[in-house]
């Protein structure tokens, strides 16, 4: 049986809106999304940024996030999308400083 990544993630609209979906194949969603065959509250609302995305071992593990991250207000998304960036910035700066 195949292994795949079920991922969560956030989108950040034009209009500086956040959509949030879930999916097996990241680059391929995104795809759609830019080219307007994706969900239709991302139609119209391009160009769309890739805010924060988490990888889970199972499908409902990542639907039981996708929803619980949809349930959140304007202001615990930016929260969730902030502490990433943070995450992503010291695991590049741990990885410059192993490299040198």
């Amino acid at each position: 049986m195949k292994s795949s990544n079920h991922i969560v993630y956030i989108l950040e609209c034009r209009d500086g809106t956040y959509y949030t979906g879930y999916t097996t194949d990241l680059p391929h969603r995104m795809e759609q999304h830019e080219c307007g065959k994706g969900a239709k509250y991302t139609r119209g609302r391009a160009p769309l940024s890739l805010v924060y995305q988490a990888v889970f071992e199972t499908k409902r593990e990542a639907m039981q996030e996708e929803y619980r991250i949809k349930q959140l207000t304007r202001a615990q998304k930016e929260k969730i999308i902030t502490e990433e960036v943070q995450i992503n910035e010291e695991s590049a700066e741990l990885q410059r400083q192993r490299n040198r």
